[in-house]
């Protein structure tokens, strides 16, 4: 009997633990500033939001779904739990983050991510502009109110950004960027904001607090319940929605159902560390995968890993780092994010696909929230269709000596048979009349309702009426419903 050798893992090959490992590095210093100012939107200790993005993404490296994407805390779900925490403290807001990930992995036992089948291309053209339009808004408050120094730091860093990769690929451009920006300022002495502004960093490690210190009752569930729902539902579709973007980058598949309970598990985690909970972080994710080319689980511990190893191994050389440094890796993130060959060809796009990207990126712009926005397109996108599928319904007559046969073809459903009563030329039809659905398909109730009506006003001057041609599915929803939804 042959021998089994042992596989090396693909990480532990040199060139992509290299890759992986200095990827992971830019990752993880871009995560400080983000991390530092989610904890800000929620109102928590800085070192919250730093342990938050550390632990759930060296958590999710293991339990998701998605290989090389960044989980850490975010600002979709520090939206959702600001109002919680402004109201009911710290320990409410934990709670809350236990209760949203163990509704997370409900949800991804209950087959959520098989939904992400429904997302129409145009709603995922919209989320990566709107992103890529949030990703570059966020970076405002960086430049405003700075030295001349800021602009001058942050247009050299977009020019070496540019240029780097002309000349090599062996270390990620943002990490030569970062630690260039940052020794020069130091040697020049050069009066810029950086990243020790933000906040304060921690001088420990995160240690485990356990469950959260509230009341175990129904007054306690009712607080935390609709917050945590939300939290749930914004960090799986913001998730899901992502590992699907990082599907195509990367030509490759990911488990969405793993990825879902992954998510759960990585909240609860971090929750158990006093976190403040989190889900996918897209524009880390698309400096690691697009930008570092990193594609394994490696890539997405270590950015944790290096994040606690920056911060509190390293925090006062990490405080020294420019924010212009920082803010010009973010741009070109922006740039790179945003689809710009939908802009190209918008003019050959269908008005209705250009109608739901556009309204996927004003609902996010509109709430700053990645998940809203998608919703709205989602929905734009069901109304177009189903008006669109409504208008594809013929019903043509044909006389045959004493009996009038209609012949109906198309997609029958509430928007297209609430005008199909409308259709039959009931009083100078004969004494029978036959319905031919041999083309069509009965999809609701609504439609056996308006098959109901017509029958009835047929009935009511004494004409024999029959349906015939149903499909299968059609006969088997018909003849269960007809003539009882009127009881």
């Amino acid at each position: 009997m042959p021998s089994l050798a042992l596989r090396r893992p693909v990480w532990l090959h040199p060139t992509v633990f290299r890759i992986e490992s200095l990827s992971a590095l830019v990752v993880a210093m871009a995560l400080i500033p983000e991390a530092l100012s989610f904890s800000i939107i929620v109102g928590v200790d800085p070192r919250v939001g730093l342990f938050t993005a550390a632990i759930m993404a060296m958590t999710i490296a293991f339990t998701g779904g998605r290989p090389a994407m960044i989980s850490a805390a975010t600002g979709s779900v520090s939206l959702v739990l600001a109002p919680l925490m402004a109201s009911h403290g710290l320990q409410y807001l934990i709670a809350a983050v236990f209760l949203g990930g163990a509704m997370q992995i409900l949800l991804a036992l209950l087959g959520v991510a098989r939904l992400m089948r429904f997302l129409p291309r145009s709603v995922m053209v919209g989320f990566c502009n709107a992103l890529g339009i949030l990703i570059f808004v966020h970076q405002f408050p960086y430049l405003t109110d700075v030295p001349w120094a800021v602009y001058a730091l942050l247009a050299a860093g977009l020019a070496l950004l540019v240029w780097i990769p002309k000349l090599t690929t062996a270390v990620p451009a943002p990490l030569l960027v970062i630690v260039g920006l940052t020794a020069f300022t130091v040697l020049a002495g050069v009066a810029v904001p950086t990243v020790g502004d933000q906040g304060e960093l921690p001088d420990g490690l995160p240690t485990l607090i356990g469950l959260p210190d509230v009341p175990l009752t129904a007054d306690t569930l009712q607080i935390i319940a609709p917050f945590a729902l939300a939290m749930a539902v914004v960090g799986l579709l913001e998730s899901l929605m992502s590992a699907k973007l990082v599907d195509s980058v990367t030509d490759t598949h990911s488990d969405k159902t793993r990825e879902s309970w992954g998510q759960g598990v990585a909240n609860i985690v971090t929750g158990l560390f006093g976190g403040m909970g989190g889900c996918a972080l897209i524009g880390q994710t698309i400096i690691n995968v697009k930008t570092g080319g990193a594609r394994t689980r490696l890539s997405t511990f270590l950015s944790g890993a290096f994040l606690l190893i920056l911060v509190v191994g390293l925090g006062d050389v990490v405080g020294t780092i420019p924010m212009a440094a920082l803010v010009a890796v973010m741009v070109l993130v922006a740039a790179t994010t945003f689809d710009w060959h939908s802009v190209r060809t918008l003019r050959r796009m269908p008005l209705s696909e250009t109608m739901v990207m556009l309204s996927t990126v004003a609902g996010t712009l509109a709430t700053d929230n990645l998940a809203i926005g998608v919703g709205v397109g989602v929905l734009v996108a069901m109304v177009l269709f189903a008006r669109r599928v409504a208008h594809m319904v013929d019903v043509r007559g044909e006389l045959d000596g004493d009996v009038k046969t209609y012949r109906v073809s198309g997609q029958l459903f509430f928007a297209s048979s609430n005008d199909l009563v409308f259709s039959f030329d009931y009083a100078d039809d004969p004494g029978r009349v036959v319905i031919d659905l041999s083309g069509a398909t009965i999809w609701d109730a609504s439609t056996v309702a308006a098959l109901d009506g017509i029958t009835t006003k047929y009935a009511s001057r004494g004409t024999d009426v029959t349906v015939e041609g149903l499909n299968p599915v059609s006969e088997e929803r018909y003849r269960r419903l007809t003539g009882r939804l009127g009881d």
